[in-house]
């Protein structure tokens, strides 16, 4: 069965996806939305193509930005539950 897309962006390139993948997997998150797409930019020197850096929190869950091979890509991360617990995984999961 398909995987039901959220957000008004839907694509992304295999890397991205692949992250999306590991953000929903992490506990406490609900779904994950693509945002807007920026060509030729970087969310650091020493972050590669597929790196997630997480921004800030919003109201009901995360805002980050997803390198991708073309540029960045915002994502929106829903949460349920503790928020500064599902945080910390994420970084975990993404240290940087």
């Amino acid at each position: 069965m398909a995987e039901k897309k959220r957000g008004r962006h839907q694509s992304t390139d295999k890397t991205g996806r692949r992250t999306i993948a590991r953000l929903r997997q992490v506990p406490g998150v609900r779904s994950v939305v693509i945002g807007r797409s920026y060509g030729g930019k970087s969310i650091g020197r020493d972050r590669g193509v597929g790196d997630f850096k997480l921004q800030g929190e919003v109201q009901g869950g995360f805002k980050g930005i997803l390198q991708t091979s073309k540029g960045i890509q915002e994502l929106y991360i829903s949460v349920s539950g503790e928020k500064a617990a599902t945080a910390r995984a994420i970084r975990e999961l993404f240290p940087g």
